[in-house]
């Protein structure tokens, strides 16, 4: 689900100088990775035959079977009691977009529809036929946030029971240039995610949840969120039906929402700043709202693909690599190009997956075991990931650590590597180590605000515990510099990412992309062959669950 890197400008290399070691960086042998191999995996899986890899479609049937042939070629073995897969039960509503307008009325507005696709569009997470909300009042929160740590609260004083709550995208301080203050300054934290403000809003009972879009804040355009979030929509098959969530979930078009907030006399812009300074209490918007959704419901199974390379000293201690397979499948019915191919997002990552494992598999078994888990379902919230998480084929608290890649570099080599999520973990010594034998730059994010760090697999490992490194060749090309870079990440940004357009390339440059994945090679592999247990750093949130997980599998 991620995007390419805007440029950077800050120098930070946070590491544990603790971390790696000179006798493993004696040791590692860096292949030379098949450039040939990561074309023709990727341009296969993003072919039109493969249907835009959506879960549960017979675009999944061929991927998933591909990986596997392409695994087992690679050296690897069935990561899963002799299986390539680990099933993963999904349900997929789609939602009749006929049924799907909201109609509003209040003073000001008399009877005013608002339409999907154009206005707004909503889901639901609640696994039934026919869900909806009649005259449910609509109520400002600010950025709906609960945070008593941090002495916040956006619901305060006010009962949403059959209210919808309506809620500014990102954070508070997501505006400031320091990654100081009462949500880390510019850099996102998760109170500032789509995610959180819809469990939010249902645990303070309301009924439905509207986030109003903002293209910069957002880090993606109205297209990106009509793209994304309309036709079928995947989520884990869950025991309580997702009663738990509100009725309905959605996002507002920042037009719509000034149209609203304007027949209250309210100013969206000033809101917005009371909301950014603490002293905005929720505000009923003198509004109400009533919606209904027909949804069509389909249960099924999807796969996440594991490979292993046994170790041959430690085999029950683990190192792990991850990438998505799937991608959003048909995303724009009736158009002339309706397939959603995901050849940077994420047939590449998958491809340089495999292509790694053919590394390892070629340098012989390391101490410990080397696990390939590709997995499903990423671009529908993290689902394959999530449920690899709660369901571990291999302990967690016996992984020593891992390595996420979401989109490889196909713009060719660049000075610098950022990191994403910086200063979290000591893995970030290895990585630190592996750049300087490259002669290259470890640069900070130039955009923390727009949440990378929570836009992909790494998080679900790295909210159970699992150290995880997350980081990727910046924009800084050695052929073009950081204005050349600038372009191709604004270029992929507005025409390409979660759309139509991204498809293979034929003229990509994929020196950038062997250069990075050679980068993942040698901390993998001295991993592998340590005895080390790198930890989260610390005042991380994720040290005290890993530590927990430590203790408890020492106990045992």
């Amino acid at each position: 689900m991620r995007k390419l890197v805007p440029i950077v400008a800050v120098l930070a290399a946070a590491c544990s100088p603790e971390a790696g070691s000179d006798e493993a960086d004696a040791t590692v042998d860096v292949p030379q990775l098949s450039e040939a191999r990561l074309k023709e995996m990727t341009q296969t899986l993003s072919s039109d035959e493969f249907e835009g890899r959506a879960p549960m479609t017979p675009g999944e049937t061929k991927t998933i079977e591909y990986l596997a042939q392409q695994m087992e070629a690679a050296g690897l073995q069935p990561g899963n009691d002799g299986s390539w897969f680990q099933e993963v039960p999904l349900v997929e509503m789609s939602v009749d977009e006929d049924s799907a307008d909201i109609e509003l009325s209040g003073e000001g507005l008399e009877e005013t529809t608002l339409a999907y696709g154009d206005d707004q569009v909503i889901w639901t997470k609640r696994i039934q036929p026919n869900v909806g909300v009649q005259n449910s009042e609509l109520v400002f929160v600010g950025y709906g946030i609960v945070a008593p740590e941090r002495g916040w609260n956006d619901y305060e004083g006010i009962d949403m029971a059959g209210k919808t709550a309506v809620i500014l995208v990102n954070d508070p301080d997501w505006e400031t240039e320091e990654l100081e203050g009462d949500f880390n300054g510019r850099a996102m934290t998760y109170y500032g995610r789509w995610t959180y403000k819809y469990e939010e809003a249902a645990r303070q009972g309301a009924a439905a949840a509207l986030i109003i879009h903002d293209t910069e804040p957002a880090a993606y355009g109205w297209a990106t969120v009509e793209s994304s979030w309309s036709g079928p929509q995947i989520d884990m098959d869950r025991e309580d039906g997702g009663s738990e969530r509100v009725a309905i979930e959605g996002w507002l078009q920042k037009d719509a929402a000034e149209m609203i907030l304007g027949a209250s006399d309210q100013s969206l812009d000033e809101l917005t700043e009371r909301a950014q300074s603490g002293e905005l209490t929720p505000m009923p918007l003198g509004v109400s709202m009533t919606a209904s959704l027909e949804n069509d419901i389909r249960r099924g199974m999807s796969n996440n693909v594991i490979g292993i390379l046994p170790g041959s000293e430690r085999p029950d201690e683990y190192v792990l690599y991850t990438a998505h397979w799937d991608h959003l499948g048909r995303c724009a019915p009736g158009e002339e190009d309706e397939i959603c191919n995901g050849a940077f997002d994420n047939a590449t990552g998958t491809a340089g997956l495999v292509e790694l494992g053919r590394a390892h598999a070629e340098a012989g078994p390391a101490d410990r075991s080397l696990i390939f888990l590709a997995v499903t379902a990423e671009e529908s919230g993290l689902l394959g990931s999530a449920y690899y998480a709660e369901n571990p084929v291999y302990p967690l608290s016996q992984t020593v650590g891992g390595l996420n890649m979401d989109g490889l570099n196909v713009y060719g080599q660049t000075r610098d590597v950022v990191v994403i999520g910086a200063g979290k973990s000591e893995l970030e010594g290895y990585l630190e180590e592996a750049v300087l034998a490259q002669d290259r730059r470890i640069d900070v994010e130039s955009s923390p605000e727009k949440g990378y760090y929570y836009r992909s697999d790494h998080f679900s490992l790295a909210k159970k515990g699992v150290p995880m490194l997350y980081a990727e060749g910046g924009v800084d090309l050695v052929e073009g510099g950081s204005e050349r870079g600038q372009q191709l990440a604004d270029d992929y940004t507005e025409n390409r990412y979660h759309l139509a357009g991204d498809e293979y390339d034929a003229d990509w440059n994929w020196d950038g992309a062997v250069e990075d994945l050679q980068l993942n090679f040698r901390i993998g592999r001295e991993l592998a062959n340590s005895e080390e247990w790198p930890n989260w750093n610390e005042g991380d949130e994720f040290r005290a669950v890993r530590e927990e997980s430590r203790q408890a599998a020492g106990s045992q």
